[in-house]
């Protein structure tokens, strides 16, 4: 089994580095001349980026002094998305790459068929264009220039012997010249520089590579930091209504506000939570759902970044569940912590609040310390005939909330994706990636997460606080 694991990984890993190749080729080898410092220095950064990216995941991973992961944090987990966004544009350059060289080609061609002379042009028409062509030599018609010699028929008129200056008229030189035009080497190829050249074939390919590779680049550029800027910023608040069957007219309109996906840690760190605390605080909700995935790291190193979170405020409080990123970090510790913020864990409990009970299991990665989800302790003996709402880290869960009846399951974990297209992906391994979709009697509803985990960046996924406002069908 190890031996399998070993081979997986050196698998893993040659096609890692055969990306990085495919890319460092298209966007630095191909765009620049061999031994430039334009692709010294490009090279450099494909070799710094990922060493960067693996010393953020493996610091993390590893506990090293937070200080470090800080450090190591922003370069590479930014390079891991850039990484991402490069590949996805230089694919999609090589698309392009064909179109945009006949396109050169062609407009080549236009530029050398419109300098060049018409082969039957009429005689009258030279005067008009000049005795050169595009290249500058002088044109074929030149020959016709030995009319010229008429001039000699002056001696007409020999009886004025008063007239010794007639022997000049021969000086003009302009007529004996003419036949030396003819002499001219027939138009060839068109010399360098000239106005119908056309621009060579490896000159053509290199001016293709640059703007190909130029735009694949400025491109991930722009999502990397658009993506930046989305998480940044912080979460938008989202609104939905759920209507359920079992919640009595006196509890229609209570709003829970669902925040999942925090992921305080190296990057995110006190600003942004002040700012989730802030916007949920302004939605006014009367319960606060904190469905998992607080924190990435220690309650040492992250307990001054989670001191926001003391601020939430809602008229039946704050209420929490663990997610997989919590038994990460020491879970219990956590627990313990989000406690002395005023908030009230749910460890596989349940608490009854007016209109409906409102259930919390562990998550799933519990199930490695002895600490999963049980959702007989959370459900069993509950009162079936009124409305339940359950908060489970992981929209998975769900089959297991059908079973034990619940109405309404809120989720998080999936991010949406985070990264597009990493939403096909988490489709793959989750039944809802986001919204609300409808499992038998049970609905599940899954935020994309107020966060990021590794990379600070959302495409195509945006982050988001979603305030569900219950619906009571006897209203």
């Amino acid at each position: 089994m190890v031996i399998v694991g070993i081979l997986a990984g050196l698998v893993a890993l040659a096609v890692v580095v055969a990306l990085y190749w495919y890319v460092w080729r298209r966007l630095v080898r191909d765009a620049t001349a061999k031994g430039s410092v334009v692709r010294r220095a490009g090279s450099a950064v494909f070799v710094v980026g990922p060493l960067l990216m693996v010393g953020a995941l493996v610091s993390e991973q590893a506990g090293a002094p937070f200080w470090l992961q800080r450090v190591l944090g922003w370069p590479g987990f930014l390079w891991m998305a850039l990484s991402l966004y490069m590949l996805l544009t230089v694919v999609a350059g090589e698309v392009v790459r064909p179109l945009l060289r006949r396109l050169l080609e062609r407009r080549a061609g236009a530029v050398a068929a419109s300098a060049s002379v018409p082969v039957g042009a009429p005689a009258g028409e030279e005067g008009a264009t000049g005795a050169t062509g595009a290249t500058g030599a002088t044109v074929p018609s030149a020959p016709d220039a030995p009319t010229a010699p008429s001039a000699p028929s002056a001696p007409t008129a020999p009886s004025a012997p008063t007239a010794p200056s007639a022997p000049s008229a021969p000086s003009a030189p302009s007529a004996p010249e003419a036949p030396a035009a003819a002499e001219a080497p027939p138009a060839g190829p068109p010399a360098p520089g000239t106005a119908g050249t056309a621009t060579p074939g490896p000159s053509r390919r290199l001016l293709v590579a640059r703007l190909v590779s130029g735009a694949a680049a400025a491109a991930a550029v722009g999502i990397v930091g658009e993506g930046t800027y989305g998480v940044l910023r912080g979460p938008r608040v989202k609104r939905l209504t759920v209507p359920l069957a079992k919640l009595p007219r006196a509890a229609h309109g209570f709003r829970i506000a669902v925040v999942s996906d925090i992921h305080l840690g190296p990057i995110l760190g006190r600003d942004f939570t002040q700012r989730v605390v802030d916007t949920i605080n302004a939605t006014q909700p009367d319960l606060i759902a904190v469905v998992g995935d607080l924190v990435d790291g220690s309650v040492h190193d992250l307990g001054p970044a989670a001191a926001p979170m003391a601020g939430l405020r809602a008229r039946h409080g704050a209420y929490f569940v663990t997610g997989n990123h919590e038994y990460f970090s020491g879970a219990a510790q956590w627990v313990e912590h989000v406690r002395t913020l005023g908030m009230h864990p749910l460890e596989n409990a349940r608490t009854e609040l007016p209109g409906f009970d409102l259930a919390g299991v562990n998550d799933v990665q519990g199930e490695s310390q002895g600490q999963g989800p049980d959702f007989g302790r959370a459900l069993g003996d509950r009162d079936t005939s009124r409305a339940s709402v359950l908060l489970a880290h992981q929209p998975i869960v769900i089959h297991d909330a059908v079973r034990y009846g619940v109405d309404l399951q809120l989720s998080g974990h999936t991010h949406g994706g985070q990264l597009w297209p990493g939403n096909y992906l988490a489709a793959l391994a989750n039944p809802t990636v986001a919204g609300l979709e409808r499992y038998g009697d049970t609905q599940l509803y899954v935020t994309r997460g107020a966060g990021a985990w590794g990379p600070p960046v959302r495409v195509g996924a945006p982050s988001d606080i979603t305030v569900v406002e219950l619906a009571s069908r006897q209203a």
